[in-house]
């Protein structure tokens, strides 16, 4: 009822600012960790009629919230930040918010990745809701003790060279296998989304149709592959963020991870025995692919629109994201930054001094595009996890492949 209340709602006619003096403040609702108040603060000092007012909090926390405020058509921020997995649950709403088009976005779009610009507009392209902000490319984690121990190259290049292929990756996984006694990934999710988040569709269409069923679809290839590279005996149980997970990356319970450029702050923060023995290197490119990142919207309760968003567009301008990646490593999408000095020459101590920004850019630049996923694309996705953890367990691939479709079906009739 919230999704059929929000869509029904009209936006603020009101497209531009009343310009001048003016004082102005923008409460801006952000989630996460971020270097947004402090970049506000600099707004500030640049434009002395405006102030901006930074609510941080968890993500979950912070969609709800906003959802809720849309809702009821009142208590709305001037600008909220969205994640990329969040973004169709408010796009079903693009009413509640500001055509980012009609306020001026069209004069930036050449500066931003092609895939994740066009994720922040509507099926039709003429609607804008978030102007891009991180990005979330993938890469190949791995330990240097583990690739050593099992007769692997530990050099990036070297290493990009020999797991260039899907089969590459699995022969590489068995022979770590044999010869430490370890799995290669983490989990049987890490082996999914290897396929999963370089799949053009994955769960749903644009028209909330399941798409499982279909022969050939893409999520029962990437489901495959997890399978195989479980029985090859290859992919660990842990489960990400748990504190066994944590400490299997802290002692190297596990030799790679298919992990986002985020995922290196956490790395870098929580495994102090790991300073030195991780490095990253291009995954192959049927596995390149996003995973995370966020836009910026403006809902159209703003009385200051044209002010909100000019705000918007300095803060994710290739300058304050090189800033966003230097402070927090949120990933740039504005690809100016990629050959901007200070990013090519940012050296990763934990990482045994390598500049991983150069890995991930590189991979960022290797996505085809953006990824429809649908308001109910976390339930089913649940569901096919559940189907791959009873496989773990002893369950048969087929079967549970079925069950999870079934249970998907009941999903989206609900």
């Amino acid at each position: 009822m919230l999704v059929f209340s929000l869509a029904a709602c009209n936006s603020n006619d009101s497209t531009s600012g009343d310009g001048g003096d003016e004082e102005v403040t923008l409460n801006f609702w952000a989630f996460g960790a971020t270097n947004y108040e402090e970049l506000a603060k600099e707004y500030e000092k640049e434009n002395p009629n405006v102030t901006i007012k930074v609510r941080s909090a968890e993500a979950a926390e912070h969609h709800d919230a906003l959802f809720t405020a849309l809702s009821a058509g009142s208590g709305a921020p001037d600008i909220a930040a969205l994640e990329v997995d969040q973004l169709d649950r408010f796009k079903e709403a693009q009413g509640r918010f500001e055509n980012l088009y009609d306020l001026g976005a069209k004069d930036v779009q050449d500066q931003y990745l092609d895939w994740k610009w066009e994720a922040g507009a509507n099926q039709e392209g003429d609607f804008l809701i978030g102007l891009p902000t991180d990005i979330g490319p993938k890469a190949l984690y791995y330990r240097t003790d583990l690739f050593e121990e099992a007769g692997l190259p530990t050099e990036p290049a070297e290493v990009e060279s020999l797991i260039n292929s899907p089969e590459a990756f699995k022969e590489a996984g068995m022979k770590v296998k044999e010869e430490t006694g370890k799995p290669f990934v983490d989990s049987i999710e890490m082996a999914y989304r290897a396929y999963l988040d370089a799949s053009e569709k994955t769960y749903l269409n644009p028209d909330g149709e399941l798409l499982l069923g279909e022969e050939g679809n893409d999520v029962k290839k990437a489901y495959d592959y997890a399978v195989e590279l479980d029985e090859a005996g290859i992919v660990g149980k842990l489960e990400m963020w748990t504190p066994e997970w944590a400490n299997g990356v802290n002692k190297g319970e596990f030799a790679a991870e298919l992990g986002a450029g985020w995922l290196k702050g956490w790395m870098e923060g929580n495994a102090p025995d790991a300073v030195g023995k991780w490095r990253v290197a291009t995954l192959p490119t049927e596995f390149a692919a996003n995973w995370g990142g966020s836009y910026i919207s403006i809902p159209s309760e703003t009385e200051h629109p044209q002010e909100a968003y000019d705000f918007v567009e300095w803060l994710v301008s290739p300058d304050n994201q090189l800033k966003s990646f230097q402070s927090k490593g949120l990933f740039p999408s504005a690809t100016s930054v990629y050959d901007m000095e200070e990013f090519k020459t940012n050296e990763d101590e934990f990482f045994g001094g390598q500049v991983t920004s150069t890995v991930f850019a590189e991979a960022a630049q290797d996505i085809d595009g953006a990824v429809f996923k649908g308001v109910k694309y976390f339930p089913v996705h649940q569901e096919v996890l559940n189907a791959l953890h009873n496989v773990q367990e002893g369950g048969d691939p087929e079967k549970e492949w079925k069950a999870a479709i079934k249970r998907a079906e009941d999903l989206i009739d609900r």
